[in-house]
């Protein structure tokens, strides 16, 4: 859709009656693009466990974008990877909110407006989403339209979500975790530990459920050879791909293994942004693109789309957040084939209602913007 025709809708919209769960503007006609945020702590059900550390909680900052009577929220989650903090984030935003806004006054220059959210800083990829995932949705509700429809995609392809059961010691605990697991038809599961730990997870779950399984190895295999032996056992187990399974920087090793690979070898660490996609074809068979990783929606569609192109397979995947990051990354699913998109469900206090499964399927509400509501007003989280 061409900027006129935004615009042209959003005057259309103005003067009509309002859309369902689209707030229309009642009388406060500033123009200017107001920017605040909240810390939040995501508490997890389970301890999360995988090659690398162990963790309960996750740092987030929930934010909100406001033009006229319209609001957007969106959000900024930091696993210890991606080397952001709360405070790391918070600073970033106040740059945002006193660098950047002030100079826009129309919602609709988007690619302008994130453009220079983008030049601030070299990375802070998380605080970034947090401001396109707010903007995206903002803009989604003068609209009156969810961004999956903007996109022109058929929300009826959308794929069944993975539920992520990662590493523990004890057996009681996995069978916890395989025990709710048992809604899903796609079981993700953290490897990655050692060949020994490794099978010990697969046997535990194959003899509960014959689910579908993804594996995701976070760089946790040494060497190709180890590699290699492992998924070739792992395909006898109704295992449908594996996700990074050698260190991000070793794209010779990867080659090696995905040329002679029976199941797809999919890129999570060693595709961050963009512009690493083209050095990535002939390594991997696809890439996994997370918002977090790649500053949010805007990004992301020019992945998904590149990679498409390409001929790559796309997954779409999530670090631990809260529905708004989620909802944000299913505006995009009936484009993956496979989806990770679980990081809400994880959550023991997640404070938005956004997109729903259905048996374990993505389902995309007509709701405007990324399809979420607060749980709790902004101002009391």
């Amino acid at each position: 859709m061409q900027r006129r025709d935004f615009i042209k809708a959003s005057a259309v919209l103005a003067a009509s009656a309002a859309l369902p769960g689209c707030k229309q503007a009642t009388g406060s006609f500033s123009d200017d693009l107001i920017l605040d945020w909240r810390p939040y702590t995501g508490k997890l059900k389970y301890t999360f466990t995988i090659a690398t550390y162990s963790r309960t909680e996750t740092p987030l900052v929930l934010v909100r974008l406001r033009w006229r009577d319209y609001v957007g929220y969106g959000e900024a989650s930091m696993p210890q990877y991606l080397g952001e903090s709360t405070d790391s984030v918070t600073a970033f935003l106040a740059r945002v909110a006193a660098e950047v806004l002030p100079r826009f006054k129309d919602p609709f220059l988007m690619d302008a407006i994130l453009s220079e959210v983008d030049a601030l800083a070299e990375r802070n990829t998380a605080a970034k989403a947090a401001v396109d995932i707010a903007l995206h949705d903002l803009v989604g509700k003068i609209l009156g339209r969810p961004w999956w429809q903007i996109w022109g995609y058929d929300a009826a392809l959308t794929p069944c979500t993975s539920y992520t059961i990662g590493y523990d010691d004890s057996d009681d605990v996995v069978n916890e975790k395989i025990e709710e697991a048992s809604w899903t038809k796609v079981v993700k599961v953290k490897l990655g530990m050692g060949e020994e730990k490794d099978k010990r997870m697969i046997n535990l779950i194959r003899a509960k459920l014959d689910t579908v399984i993804c594996v995701d190895a976070n760089q946790g295999w040494k060497t190709k050879e180890e590699a290699l032996d492992m998924i070739n056992w792992l395909s006898e187990r109704n295992v449908s791909f594996i996700e990074q399974p050698m260190a991000k920087e070793d794209l010779d090793s990867a080659a090696w293994i995905t040329e002679r690979s029976p199941l797809p070898v999919i890129a999570d660490e060693a595709c961050q942004r963009l512009a690493d996609i083209p050095r990535l074809k002939g390594a991997y068979d696809g890439i996994n693109i997370k918002l977090m990783k790649c500053t949010g929606m805007r990004e992301a569609h020019r992945m998904a789309e590149m990679a498409r192109g390409l001929g790559m397979e796309v997954m779409l995947g999530c670090m631990t957040e809260t529905s708004v990051a989620v909802s944000a990354a299913a505006q995009l699913s009936p484009v993956a084939r496979w989806a990770d998109l679980d990081g809400n469900i994880l959550l023991a206090n997640d404070c938005f209602s956004g997109m729903k499964l259905t048996d374990g399927k993505i389902t995309l509400n007509d709701k405007p913007g990324i399809g979420v509501e607060p749980l709790t007003p902004f101002e009391e989280l």
